[in-house]
């Protein structure tokens, strides 16, 4: 345990896949208390094999499970779920009726109504359920937040957010992604809903939308790699959507916020404020961490996930709301949702509540 913190919390992580290795990475370097207690995966073979790295990685051997029920026998404090969206229900059942709180990856399920019966799971045994969108805990993200928050900039009135990312056809060759059935859909739902949750954040919830989405020629894919949409928020600012993951090589998503006193541009970790009076603020990162945009999708420090984690630690700890609550995801899922919907009855379409 580091030095200042309270108490050691025992995690279980379910799932070995592509962001396994950047939750064990936060582990070791938390400053909470955490512990990696064990992993629970679907294959023993290369589930064990993680559990190893994962051993040399903390400073400690991790436990390998492939039995729900073995993994909750003496059950976490907290665990952490992210297996794909297909088989994320029965492990947040389990994990609920155990009492176990859980920070999950996105998409909560491939489907908005699949997505609300998890929350309705979680809220009625009673345990805290967070999902990780990781883009909040960006300093910028968060002077922007504080600003907002202190009315500082005025009324918002027109949101920019345009996600510029490249996935080459490898990444969509693995069984399952970018499909309906494993994924939930492609672009919006995977990779956009990052900006569009930090856009929430920060704006506030979207009322109605009208939306495209459609495949490029650049992907052999099932579901979207390029989306486009008109939003409008609950505060009566408008708003456009731009997300794909077919602009090659790929950059950094960016949110520009008009305001009644400023322009704000939030991109990546990098936030310029341009002032009426004249006055510029500029806010950058140290070091370039990464956005996850381009070719390499895991190309972000795990110091984000850091922060998320150590976030619903103190949640649990404090029994108070994580950064991410489930509502707040809820809303996220509600407006891609709208989108999908918009795009297939080119109409109007109000954001389900």
């Amino acid at each position: 345990m580091r030095k200042g913190a309270k108490v050691t919390m025992d995690v279980l992580l379910i799932g070995a896949g592509m962001v396994a290795q950047t939750h064990v990475l936060a582990l070791r370097d938390n400053e909470a208390g955490l512990r990696l207690a064990g992993v629970l995966g679907r294959d023993p073979v290369r589930t064990k094999a993680f559990c190893a790295q994962a051993g040399d990685t903390v400073g400690h051997a991790v436990p390998a499970f492939t039995d729900v029920g073995e993994a909750l026998s003496n059950p976490p404090d907290m665990a952490i779920l992210i297996t794909p969206p297909n088989v994320r229900a029965g492990f947040a059942d389990a994990l609920a009726e155990a009492r176990v709180p859980t920070l999950m990856e996105k998409p909560i399920e491939r489907t908005l109504d699949a997505a609300r019966a998890i929350g309705a799971t979680y809220a009625r045994f009673d345990v805290l359920a967070g999902v990780c969108f990781q883009h909040r805990t960006r300093a910028a993200s968060q002077a922007l937040k504080a600003k907002l928050l202190a009315s500082d900039l005025g009324d918002i009135v027109h949101v920019d957010i345009r996600v510029p990312w490249w996935r080459d056809q490898a990444y969509y060759d693995e069984p399952g992604r970018g499909s309906y059935d494993r994924d939930g859909g492609g672009v919006m739902i995977n990779q956009a809903i990052h900006s569009l949750d930090l856009a929430l954040w920060l704006v506030g919830s979207v009322a109605q939308v009208q939306a495209q989405m459609r495949t490029s020629p650049l992907h052999r894919m099932e579901a979207e790699d390029i989306a486009s949409g008109l939003l409008t928020f609950a505060s009566g600012a408008s708003g456009v959507l731009s997300a794909s993951t077919a602009a090659y090589p790929g950059g950094a998503e960016s949110i520009a916020i008009t305001t009644t006193k400023a322009q704000v541009l939030l991109q990546g970790d990098t936030l310029r404020i341009d002032w009426h009076d004249g006055r510029q603020d500029l806010m950058t990162p140290d070091t370039s961490a990464g956005t996850g945009g381009g070719a390499d999708p895991m190309a972000f420090s795990h110091g984000w996930h850091q922060s998320m984690i150590e976030d619903f630690a103190q949640a649990v700890r404090n029994n108070a709301a994580p950064l991410v609550p489930m509502d707040e995801a809820l809303h996220v899922h509600a407006v891609i949702h709208a989108m999908e919907q918009a795009a297939h009855t080119q109409t109007l379409t109000d954001v389900p509540t």
